[in-house]
């Protein structure tokens, strides 16, 4: 262990000292701005160790260790690590944001301030379907038409709101109450603490291509334009092992197993029995098989219903 008395400097990453205070920007008003940030891949090693002092490992041990801690969910040492962000985000997305409820958040307030005057747009292109599969999810895109009579009807309705909201302020009307039709599209703002482990299951969740196109913007920013260059190596270990990898449960480890025995009968008859398929050979809609088809293409296997 360390002396108590013994000198401790900050640790310091020259990219990240560099990135402080500049803003990212993110769709086509918002931003990520680093503000402040504790620890490195040194802090989570040395956590993990508790502490040989630096300079006693190699790089590649270091590499290693942070890897078996990500390999098997050896949080903590992760959480040595945190990074303080300034963002401004629209409401609507900032309420997904708002609901990882492990940081340390302090957001813009209209009670206190006039509301910010911008609002997210959205271009005649970028009008989505909604999924016929998926209830909170969106698929293709409208017509070049439908887009264009939306996008400047959206325009419209921005500005009516803005100048209501305004008009109120200029009358006297209390800012809280003048508030309230402004859009979801509006900015917000706030400050977002959050350790590294935490983090880590933000980007999990909103990088992931079924999250909603808006705040995947963001994530991609935090993860691939700060964390990669904050922390390299658990950056590196987090996408081995949590973004480009698989889950297999017990009956997909089954069913697997079978399909690479060549046991065609045995591997069907396994998702007869659970449900996947019907007796008669039917498939119909069942999202685990949906999910484990996705993980045998993944692997290279061949889906086994599909060739009888």
């Amino acid at each position: 262990m360390e002396s108590s008395d013994e000198q401790l400097d900050r640790v310091r990453v020259a990219a990240l000292d560099k990135m402080i205070g500049s803003r990212i920007s993110v769709l086509d008003d918002g931003f990520v701005r680093v503000v402040d940030y504790m620890g490195s891949d040194q802090s989570i090693v040395q956590a993990a160790r508790v502490s040989y002092g630096a300079g006693t490992r190699k790089v590649h041990e270091d590499e290693g260790l942070i890897r078996y801690l990500m390999r098997h969910q050896h949080t903590t040492p992760f959480e040595m690590c945190e990074l303080k962000l300034h963002v401004r985000v629209p409401m609507d997305c900032w309420r997904q944001w708002i609901r990882h409820r492990t940081a340390s958040v302090n957001e813009y307030s209209t009670r206190y301030s006039i509301a910010i005057d911008a609002a997210q747009r959205t271009k005649p292109d970028e009008w989505r379907l909604q999924s016929t599969s998926n209830r909170q999810g969106s698929v293709g895109y409208v017509s070049d038409e439908i887009g264009s009579t939306t996008s400047k009807r959206e325009q419209k309705f921005l500005d009516s709101a803005r100048n209501l909201y305004e008009e109120r302020i200029s009358k006297g009307i209390a800012r809280e109450q003048a508030r309230k039709d402004l859009p979801l599209s509006t900015y917000t703002e706030a400050y977002w603490k959050v350790d590294l482990h935490n983090l880590f299951h933000f980007l999990k969740l909103r990088m992931d291509p079924h999250a909603q196109y808006e705040i995947r913007e963001y994530a991609k920013v935090i993860g691939q334009e700060v964390v990669s260059h904050w922390c390299p190596i658990a950056w590196k270990a987090f996408l081995d092992y949590q973004v480009n990898s698989t889950f297999l449960s017990r009956r997909e480890i089954e069913v697997i197993q079978h399909i690479s025995a060549g046991r065609l009968d045995r591997s069907l008859k396994c998702a007869q029995d659970f449900g996947w398929i019907r007796k008669d050979g039917a498939l119909g809609q069942n999202r685990e098989r949906s999910e484990l088809e996705k993980k045998l293409e993944l692997l290279g296997l061949s889906i086994p219903w599909n060739e009888v």
